[in-house]
């Protein structure tokens, strides 16, 4: 049997056919990479009382995926917001941040990715560093608009990271922020500017976070699939 995976969703204003709505969405590409791993995936978009929903939903599957979105309010941790830090949705930070509870409670595998990574170090009382750019003065993790930036990272000896990806791999990213501390997470990747670039709870079978997207690599050609994979063998244990 399949296990069913989880994948928090975007709430946006979207034009499709003849409709311009609010509507919950995500690149297809997510799911896509489940299923080619063996998974069943469900969409999760926010609800208005994330905490009651979030324990019904979390009941029901054997892992989840933080998907990458938009920033993280910067008032989760305790910061004012910097100049290029925009778009949050708190609906969407209460949620997830929900979700996560859930599954650290229900013992499910979690893996986050990209804005996923960073909920996750702030919901366990890390930072974020609002523009890397700022700090490592080149905007390679982000090159602008729908553009993808090609990154180097290497993985730490030990982690489940390297264990499933390799020692190291070209990803694809497309993020300005990043994460700063990480409370009850172990670094797992760094690129080499410093930035990281994976992070895991080594206290739980499966709790990792990238900050790149590995749903956009084709399912049969990058190593970095291997995390989806890693994650339904790992979710495959609660069926």
């Amino acid at each position: 049997m399949r296990p069913v995976i989880g994948l928090s969703t975007y709430r946006e204003q979207t034009r499709w056919g003849v409709w311009d709505a609010p509507a919950d969405l995500l690149p297809s590409a997510y799911a896509q990479a489940l299923e080619a791993a063996g998974a069943a995936p469900v969409l999760l978009p926010p609800v208005a009382e994330p905490a009651d929903a979030a324990a019904a939903v979390v009941a029901r599957l054997d892992g989840l995926v933080i998907s990458g979105g938009a920033d993280v309010d910067p008032a989760r941790y305790r910061e004012a917001p910097h100049q290029r830090t925009t778009g949050w949705r708190p609906d969407r930070d209460a949620w997830e941040v929900a979700l996560l509870d859930a599954a650290e409670a229900a013992g499910i595998a979690v893996l986050g990715v990209c804005r996923g990574m960073q909920v996750m170090a702030v919901r366990a009382g890390g930072s974020l560093d609002q523009h890397t750019p700022d700090l490592v003065a080149h905007e390679t993790h982000s090159p602008g608009a729908d553009v993808y930036g090609d990154t180097l990272v290497e993985t730490l000896a030990g982690t489940r990271v390297r264990e499933t990806v390799g020692e190291r791999l070209t990803v694809r990213c497309h993020h300005h922020q990043s994460v700063r501390s990480h409370p009850g997470h172990a670094p797992a990747a760094y690129a080499s500017d410093g930035t990281l670039e994976a992070m895991e709870d080594t206290t739980r079978p499966f709790w990792v976070g990238v900050q790149w997207h590995p749903e956009t690599r084709d399912a049969g050609a990058a190593e970095d699939h291997a995390l989806f994979r890693a994650l339904v063998v790992a979710a495959s244990g609660r069926t």
